[in-house]
């Protein structure tokens, strides 16, 4: 698939397009809040992946490879409607007041944690997927966002709390501290 994409064989790109659009799809989601926006980022991402093909070097995963140029269309959208300006520092909050219960998490089904974050200020939500999900450092978030890494931090800890907050209201209640 990956030789015919960089042939530019149409049929070879439909075959990557319809094995990694559901995942990728549900990658942008968990960054926007409209299902057009989602849309929009996977064919952007899309259109991209295939234009720059050449420049995948087999060294890692499709997947993996394809999955940072969702997350970073993603990003500039929220970049473009300015989501991201809203985020603030905060300064003397403990992290671990604010985390997500482990057993809640293992419960809960993807269209439920999609509502959660979908509730979430936009930094939020974007810290969250890029520190949890997709495993990025809060230096590395930092530079994609363009805010500081203590903005990061604060960021994640209030979504965590947020989380908590919610997942407490539906009755998942975290371990004694």
């Amino acid at each position: 698939m990956i030789t015919g994409c960089k042939a530019r064989d149409r049929r070879a790109q439909r075959e990557v397009y319809d094995r990694y659009s559901p995942t990728m799809l549900a990658v942008a989601r968990r960054y926007t809040q409209r299902d057009a926006d989602a849309e929009d980022v996977l064919v952007s991402a899309f259109f991209k992946a295939f234009d720059k093909i050449d420049t995948f070097t087999e060294s890692g995963s499709f997947e993996g490879w394809i999955r940072r140029i969702v997350v970073n269309e993603a990003l500039m959208l929220l970049r473009k409607k300015h989501a991201l300006k809203q985020a603030a520092e905060l300064t003397e909050v403990n992290p671990a007041n604010y985390s997500i219960p482990a057993r809640a998490a293992d419960r809960l089904a993807e269209a439920d944690i999609l509502k959660l974050l979908d509730s979430m200020p936009v930094g939020y939500r974007t810290v969250f997927n890029l520190y949890v999900i997709e495993g990025y450092k809060h230096r590395e978030i930092a530079e994609q966002l363009g805010i500081s890494i203590n903005t990061s931090k604060s960021q994640l800890i209030l979504a965590k709390k947020r989380m908590r907050e919610q997942l407490e209201q539906l009755g998942y209640t975290a371990p004694n501290h």
